[in-house]
């Protein structure tokens, strides 16, 4: 963190299959997802969006995305991104995109937001047998 900085709140996180830009600027977050159902695995998916949203804050900040497997050694994914606050009234949209990522195991996975490399958030993944 910068010294004038001020931290952001992390106002939303969404997982999901697609984040699409509309002409009107809006975006439209495609297949939410809360539970992964497979009947097999490994289960693939070619595309795996991460959608955040960060408000309430000032300064420039590096934002780290990742999924964790079972055990919460194993990092199956994970991406970084660098953003800037500008006014404290501002927000910053950020979508991470993780391309073929493969799940070995069922079981509850987990998802982790690290602000300058400070853990924000931390929530369930579950993939389960169908």
């Amino acid at each position: 963190m910068q010294p004038n900085n001020v931290l952001p709140d992390l106002q939303a996180s969404i997982l999901c299959e697609d984040v699409r830009q509309e002409l009107n600027g809006l975006q439209t977050l495609v297949g939410v997802i809360n539970i992964l159902p497979t009947p097999a695995l490994p289960v693939g998916l070619l595309k795996l969006c991460l959608w955040t949203r960060w408000c309430g804050g000032f300064g420039k900040f590096r934002q780290t995305s990742r999924i964790l497997g079972v055990e919460e050694v194993q990092i199956i994914a994970e991406s970084h991104i660098d953003f800037e606050l500008k006014e404290l009234e501002g927000n910053v949209t950020n979508v991470h995109l993780f391309a073929g990522v493969q799940f070995q195991q069922f079981g509850i996975h987990h998802v982790e937001i690290l602000l300058d490399g400070e853990l924000i958030i931390r929530y369930p993944l579950n993939v389960v047998r169908v």
